[in-house]
Formats: structure tokens, C-alpha cells, sequence
């Protein structure tokens, strides 16, 4: 991104009083464009480059978790929040596990979007291109865990970004709030991070993620 541009954003809401309020309040920030249903966020999310995307759920055509979870089915790993009214435990991990890097719910504070969009970007700039867990290749911006022997795991944005977080240093051991603090929200229970410990496990091998009883987590060799 050059320095003389703001970072694209697209916004995907269809109430027509708070998507343009939405827009005016990022467009400081961020060059918003807007689009009113989920089959038109879909086309523009794969037709053109953008730094973020804040998606609501209860979208026309197309809900925002399906157009999410659409956008990651045909590779694109721009990071994404969904802004919506349905908040319940189980309506996050659905959105989040379809491949949204942030849930966030109405009413919301504008100051607080402004920080989760910075943060969820930042990490996905940060992301190495390859990092090394034991005979497994994990792949960020395409959440993909490969191994030596061609197998390989898909993951979603918060598996990754676990994953991520305990392989940068491997030799640290990470305290469950550590890793709410940097992957969550700071009111979530440190048991969402058990649950997606569980998760990974499930899918790769009960070694990927070492339990360190009294002190936290920290990344194994997924043998």
C-alpha cells in the first residue's frame, strides 16, 4: 500500500441508514465502498483488491457468513469482520469458522471498530509466508497446513491465527489470556481458546498443540 493511499474497504451492509453512517464513520480512516447485498459483496470481493472487509450477517441474496465462507472456498484471505445484531456464543463461532478474522455486535462503539479493523490487518500483514511445525508446513494467507507426505489440513482465520501466534515462537509457552488478549476479545472466556485448541487437534493430531498443565500452551510437532 503506498503511503499517499488510505487502505481500501469494503462494507457490506444493507440497512440504508447505518451502511452509509458506517462508510462516513470509516472514511476517514479507510476508502469505503459500499455494497447492499451479499451477492454483490461477493463479486466485488473477488474482482478487486482490498485492505479489510466489515460484513454484516443478515444480508439480501446472500447472507454474510455465506459470503464469507464463499470468499474463502475460492482462496481470497482479505481479513474480515462481521458487524451484526446476532451475538450469541454460537452464532460467533459459526461466522468465525467460516472464516471471519473478527465478530463484532450492534450497538457498536466507532472507536472499537476502528482498533479491531488495525488489529485483525496488522496481523494479516505480519503473517509469514511458511512456518514450520514439526512435519507440517502451515501456510498463512491461505490457512493451509501441508506435510512432508502431501496431506493437507484447511483451516479457519482463528485456527490459523492460533496456529500462527504459537509457531512464531516456538519455544514460548503462551497463557490463555496471552492468547485471548491477541485473538479475541478481551470479555471472551480464556475457554474459547480450550475450544479451539480441541478443534485443531481434531483435525491434525492431538501433538500440534503441547497443554503445559498450570501455564498455557505451546505449539508441538503435529506428529
Amino acid at each position: 500500500m503506498h503511503t499517499n493511499e488510505r487502505p481500501r474497504l469494503l462494507l457490506v451492509e444493507d440497512d440504508p441508514v447505518l451502511g452509509p453512517l458506517t462508510a462516513q464513520l470509516l472514511a476517514g480512516d479507510y476508502d469505503v465502498e459500499l455494497a447492499v447485498d451479499g451477492q454483490s459483496g461477493l463479486h466485488l470481493g473477488l474482482s478487486r483488491e482490498w485492505a479489510v472487509m466489515v460484513v454484516d450477517r443478515g444480508l439480501p441474496v446472500m447472507d454474510g457468513v455465506e459470503m464469507i465462507r464463499a470468499l474463502r472456498r475460492a482462496g481470497n484471505a482479505t481479513p474480515a469482520l462481521i458487524l451484526t445484531a446476532l451475538g450469541s456464543t454460537g452464532e460467533k463461532i459459526e461466522g468465525l469458522d467460516a472464516g471471519a478474522n473478527d465478530y463484532m455486535t450492534k450497538p457498536f462503539d466507532a472507536g472499537e471498530l476502528r482498533a479491531r479493523l488495525r488489529a485483525i490487518t496488522r496481523r494479516f500483514e505480519a503473517a509469514p509466508a511458511q512456518l514450520a511445525i514439526g512435519d507440517w508446513t502451515l501456510e498463512p494467507a491461505g490457512r493451509l497446513l501441508r506435510s512432508l507426505y502431501g496431506d493437507h489440513v484447511e483451516l479457519t482465520a482463528k485456527e490459523t491465527e492460533l496456529l500462527a501466534m504459537l509457531a512464531g515462537e516456538p519455544g514460548r509457552i503462551f497463557t490463555r489470556p496471552e492468547l485471548v488478549a491477541a485473538l479475541f476479545h478481551p470479555q471472551d472466556s480464556p475457554g474459547v481458546i480450550d475450544t479451539y485448541v480441541h478443534y485443531l487437534r481434531k483435525k491434525v493430531s492431538k501433538s500440534v498443540i503441547r497443554t503445559v498443565h498450570g501455564a498455557g500452551y505451546q505449539i508441538g510437532d503435529g506428529s
